[in-house]
């Protein structure tokens, strides 16, 4: 039972990771109908970032306290994630308004190969570090209950408190402001949005900031697990079937979603694994994804489209 709870907890904690992932996917679907293909490569550029900035401001600066070099390259990471975001839209997206799917699909793949080369022309190609003091050390609890007690991953279980706070922050700020109002407005309608004055310019400007700052958060957790390396732009990929598994348009359904392939990852190597040879871990999630493409398209909470003839 103790080894079923390590992996269950150990599951949970990567899907929401996943999740966080995720959210940057449904937030611009939602918002504009663009499905962001360009979601990876901004977690890779935001990562790179605070790696590089969070180097740098010490030897610019003679600052010695981490935690303020850290600090200050967030921001400054965050502050470019709003700029390449507002380029993003301005300069690209905004012309191509009401276009044709498969148009804005290789829109936002020239995004990836554009912010993959600039990344690597301003900030390098080596393997960085984000070390924001998350512990590595693992915790034994419970060993009251269970003897020997379960194995829990501390900078797992920040990461995930992590990721669920900007989901709770992101949530209040949708369901509470007046900006989260008008998001949600123009996810409903564009035109209708626009008929009583809603500007989806600035919304959808608005929109790619809010997926710029997820991306950092992604990105600068995920650096913290696994270094900042050109192979981070993966991890979008591993969020592709959460967003298939929730649903393109449902921010609850990019949390579950991820919860689930988290927790089906794990079971399903430890338990499955051995007896197919291992392996599973890696294309159980796209297998799930393709079921529910066969038998609910729109996913667990996304919206049915009918199309009536």
């Amino acid at each position: 039972m103790a080894f079923f709870l390590e992996t269950l907890i150990g599951g949970l904690m990567a899907g929401m990771l996943y999740s966080l992932v995720a959210l940057g996917f449904v937030l611009i679907y939602k918002a504009s109908g663009v499905f962001n293909f360009a979601q990876g490569a901004m977690v890779l550029f935001a990562a790179l970032a605070m790696a590089r900035f969070a180097e740098w401001i010490p030897k610019w600066t003679g600052i010695d306290n981490p935690i303020v070099a850290n600090l200050a390259a967030f921001v400054i990471a965050g502050a470019i994630m709003f700029v390449v975001a507002w380029l993003i839209e301005k300069l690209v997206l905004r012309h191509l308004v009401n276009q044709e799917g498969a148009t804005l699909l290789m829109a936002t793949l020239g995004i990836t190969y554009f912010l993959e080369g600039l990344g690597q022309t301003l900030f390098g190609s080596d393997i960085y570090k984000i070390d924001v003091g998350m512990p590595k050390e693992p915790i034994f609890a419970l060993d009251s209950v269970f003897q020997g007690g379960i194995l829990i991953n501390k900078e797992d279980v920040i990461a995930a408190a992590i990721a669920a706070g900007l989901v709770a922050l992101l949530s209040v700020f949708f369901q509470k402001t007046s900006t989260g109002r008008a998001l949600r407005a123009v996810a409903d309608d564009h035109q209708a949005a626009q008929s009583i004055g809603i500007p989806l310019n600035r919304i959808w400007v608005i929109v790619w900031c809010v997926a710029g700052v997820v991306a950092l958060v992604a990105g600068m957790i995920w650096g913290s697990k696994l270094g900042v390396q050109f192979s981070l732009t993966t991890v979008a990929l591993r969020a592709l079937p959460v967003v298939i598994l929730g649903g393109l348009t449902s921010v609850p359904g990019a949390i579950i979603g991820g919860l689930i392939i988290g927790v089906g990852e794990k079971l399903s190597e430890v338990y499955l694994g051995p007896f197919v040879g291992g392996g599973i871990e890696i294309w159980f999630a796209y297998v799930l994804a393709l079921v529910f493409l066969l038998f609910r398209p729109q996913g667990l909470f996304g919206e049915k489209i009918i199309d009536r003839v």
